[in-house]
């Protein structure tokens, strides 16, 4: 059949593919709809691309470029044009690079960015720092970095979530200062702890705080921001190895203690690498993650109306022949959008992503499809920006990373 082109005024836009069905479920199907692949100013051997959206609707694509021996962190804007010419933040040889863990650009305000990235320590050679920069004037110019956590300890720290905070900049991250103690039957006294700060414009720290004493050791976390302040999740961790999605909320400069979204009891004596997503309107919260309890993979959704207080019984986004990496963007008539990875073969996966409403509605699951399977190490990240859907991932070809990125009309979902 003829696929019509839709292409506006001046993009550098190019319609490659269809949303199609990719799941077994008897969900209705509309006309299949036409995608736009946005080209993104990336070189080859690009990877980890993160996408957010600024106050003022900025949406902003950063990723991580690798040309031996250095790296480098760049970012571009989405304009009526497409993606604006790349912007270089900071570069080094010593840089920690990893498919699971790695940098983002986050527009606090209108003018106020930050950018954080990962750096390796001498030794152990798993062992790195999370640095910090910040930009006054919108990503044109940026202060040196700074290490928001100071325990000097060589030991992981990453997996870094950023977010408004009081005029300047919240964080959480992943800290491992507690593995340098001799390993016991207390897991928690040498097991990965999660940590918080908050840095002014000026580049002071302050609120300083240890949030959870025993988490998962290497899945993503993530924030939202609701009308009683912050919300942050992430996967926990039980003595008994039991590791189940939790947040917690920031109240008077403090994140208090973490809850449960859902007890699926997984029980698994590892990190799954499969970090939650969480999003938020007014006191609407809409949490979204992978489990594997009981043999099933599924992801799984739960929603929230006091800004994450309590939840709501989760159910099925999709269960069977999935992955996880999951994403989720609130849409503009208050539904969300959820994607995630479904196993192609033994070492690809196809991008999927279904429209789900608060009171359990859904949209028929679509598949992102270029006639290319997606690496399964790929994370990929959805936003919205107007009528459509943003999609960013890294693709591999010939054993050669790409940055790739397009837009889905959200009426197709």
């Amino acid at each position: 059949m003829d696929i019509p082109s839709r292409r506006p005024p001046g993009a550098a836009l190019l319609a490659l593919g269809l949303l199609s069905a990719c799941t077994s479920e008897q969900t209705p199907e509309s006309a299949s709809p036409v995608i736009e692949l946005i080209d993104v100013p990336a070189a080859s051997e690009s990877m980890s691309p993160n996408l957010a959206v600024g106050p003022d609707g900025t949406v902003v694509l950063s990723w991580l470029e690798q040309h031996d021996p250095e790296a480098a962190v760049k970012f571009s804007r989405l304009g009526r044009d497409g993606w604006s010419d790349p912007q270089t933040i900071a570069q080094g040889e010593n840089w920690f690079v990893n498919w699971a863990d790695f940098p983002s650009v986050v527009p606090i305000s209108s003018d106020l960015w930050a950018a954080h990235w990962l750096v390796s320590q001498a030794e152990p050679w798993y062992a790195y720092n999370a640095v910090v920069a910040l930009s006054g004037d919108s990503g044109e110019t940026w202060s040196e970095p700074i290490n928001p956590h100071r325990d000097g300890t060589d030991t992981e720290h990453g997996f870094v979530s950023m977010f408004p905070d009081d005029g300047g900049v919240g964080l959480i991250w992943l800290d491992g200062r507690n593995m340098v103690n001799e390993v016991t039957d207390d897991i928690a006294a040498s097991g990965m702890t999660l940590r918080g700060a908050s840095l002014s414009s000026d580049l002071v720290l302050s609120n300083e705080q240890k949030i959870d004493g025993l988490i998962c050791d290497c899945c993503q976390t993530d924030v939202a921001i609701t009308d009683d302040g912050p919300v942050a999740i992430y996967r926990n961790r039980t003595s008994d190895e039991i590791r189940d999605i939790y947040v917690t909320r920031h109240d008077a400069k403090r994140w208090q203690e973490g809850i449960p979204v859902a007890n699926d009891n997984w029980n698994i004596a590892g990190c799954p690498v499969n970090g939650p997503a969480i999003d938020a309107d007014g006191k609407t919260v809409a949490a979204v993650w992978f489990s594997a309890a009981n043999d099933v993979s599924r992801v799984q959704i739960a929603f929230s109306d006091d800004a994450a207080e309590s939840f709501s019984s989760p159910f099925d986004v999709v269960s069977g022949e999935t992955i996880g990496r999951v994403g989720l963007a609130i849409l503009p008539d208050g539904d969300f959008a959820v994607s995630w990875l479904r196993k192609a073969s033994i070492d690809s996966a196809e991008l999927c992503i279904r429209r789900v409403s608060t009171d359990g509605d859904m949209g028929p699951v679509r598949v992102i499809s270029f006639g290319e399977d997606i690496p399964r190490f790929s994370f990929p990240k959805i936003v919205p920006k107007d009528k459509e859907l943003i999609v960013a991932w890294t693709h591999r070809i010939d054993d050669v990373s790409y940055i790739k990125s397009a837009s889905v009309p959200i009426s197709s979902l």
